[in-house]
């Protein structure tokens, strides 16, 4: 399986969410946490890793192996164990190793049973590099906060979302609209919401002594929580299921709802925005 994590307004936090989301996955897959992010990467400073083996590696091997097992050559291990392609630390380097490279060691490596790879995408728009990865996914999950100017680009945004992967659904971070109210707005569904936990991410950030396990945390919960109704979305896609129940809004010609409607469905913005 390849699920990529990306945001449309260059969120915080999907770098986290992926990191939480690879070291939370079910234990009967092996996550591959992949940064495709065409600003950079941040893993190899966040945790001191070496710069090899890294994405830049992997893309010189690709072009003379299609080996299904490149990906997990070029990994590296997190404290933790989570093994990781670590990006380029410059934007430009990214995004050309990102256009050399293409999704197709991902893919391949995501094919073998028993592998799931996590594709941290960044900000995603119709010019970036990382496209044919998100293309190619799974899953897409689109990290945003749940308030009104953040919702707005993801329903101006949704219908070219929704031309990049056969299934993109929602992350939401931390307070603002309940999660129900949310995913009833835009008629997308939403995997969860992962509320705010400083400590946890300060360990997946790696910026903490180590003592805090992601797995106690009220992030890795939420994270464990997406992971598994990521997988069962799939698998019900798989058996041509409609998957989560989700309602559909008027919606503009195009098939994505207005930024109007879709805000006009939302009531006041909530502070705990746990919702239901």
């Amino acid at each position: 399986m390849l699920v990529a994590v990306c945001s449309l307004k260059g969120s915080p936090g999907a770098t986290t969410l992926a990191t939480a989301l690879g070291a939370r996955w079910p234990a009967r897959e092996n996550p591959i946490l992949v940064e495709a992010d065409p600003a950079g990467g941040d893993l190899m400073a966040r945790f001191r890793l070496a710069d090899s083996p890294s994405l830049v590696t992997l893309a010189v091997a690709a072009r003379r192996s299609t080996d299904p097992g490149l990906l997990a050559q070029h990994t590296q291990q997190l404290p933790g164990g989570l093994c990781v392609v670590i990006g380029p630390v410059g934007a430009e380097q990214a995004r050309s190793v990102l256009v050399a490279g293409g999704s197709t060691p991902l893919r391949r490596a995501a094919d073998q049973p028993g592998t799931t790879v996590i594709a941290d995408c960044g900000r995603v728009d119709p010019d970036s590099p990382a496209l044919p990865i998100i293309r190619s996914s799974d899953a897409m999950l689109l990290v945003a906060h749940p308030h009104d100017d953040e919702l707005a680009h993801v329903a101006l945004k949704l219908h070219d979302a929704q031309g990049w992967s056969r299934r993109p659904c929602l992350v939401l971070i931390g307070d603002g609209h309940p999660t129900r109210e949310v995913s009833q707005a835009l008629g997308i569904p939403v995997m969860g919401r992962v509320p705010r936990d400083d400590k946890a991410a300060a360990v997946l950030c790696g910026h903490a002594n180590g003592r805090r396990s992601p797995a106690t945390s009220k992030l890795g919960q939420s994270a464990a929580r997406i992971a598994t109704l990521t997988l069962a979305h799939w698998d019900a896609s798989h058996r041509n299921s409609t998957g989560p129940h989700v309602a559909h809004p008027q919606t503009t010609g195009s098939g994505a709802p207005s930024v109007g409607t879709a805000l006009q469905s939302l009531g006041p913005q909530a502070r705990n925005g746990t919702g239901t």
